[in-house]
């Protein structure tokens, strides 16, 4: 199921989730795997990462960063690839740069064009992959995990 998708004829950002890391293992259960996948005339490139609740919730907030027109990242936590975009002043394009900080070291920044209405997309592929997979753990202290009830 797809998270992200910016593209344009020529350039695309996605972000696919790909299912539960570890389902059944209460520590690891609500943890997503999922790729991330660049394509452009010049570069292409995929990633695997694995989406913990909290960068569900940071994707929602970049959104907002986003559709404000603000500059906004995501993943940054060095454990996964960093995503940064960078919209332009019209609202229109913007460019985006995937930096595989956790492992290689590379990076590769892709301009796209901003479709109409991207922004409320882009909510709601939010809310269909938080349907597919809710949370069902909950950490009642640190360390501490236990099944939603």
């Amino acid at each position: 199921m797809e998270l992200v998708r910016l593209a344009d004829g020529a350039s695309s950002l996605e972000v696919r989730v790909l299912g539960r890391t570890m389902p059944g293992v209460l520590t690891l259960h609500d943890h997503l795997d999922a790729e991330i996948v660049v394509t452009s005339g010049f570069a292409r490139g995929r990633l695997d990462v694995c989406l913990a609740p909290d960068d569900l919730d940071d994707w929602s907030q970049v959104l907002e960063e986003l559709a404000a027109g603000r500059d906004a990242a995501w993943m940054e936590d060095g454990r996964n690839p960093r995503i940064r975009f960078e919209p332009s002043r019209r609202g229109r394009a913007a460019v985006f740069t995937v930096e595989d900080v956790a492992a290689s070291g590379t990076s590769v920044s892709v301009p796209v064009r901003l479709a109409e209405g991207w922004a409320d997309e882009h909510l709601e592929r939010l809310r269909r992959v938080r349907a597919a997979w809710p949370q069902e753990v909950v950490e009642t202290s640190p360390g501490t995990y236990e099944w939603r009830r």
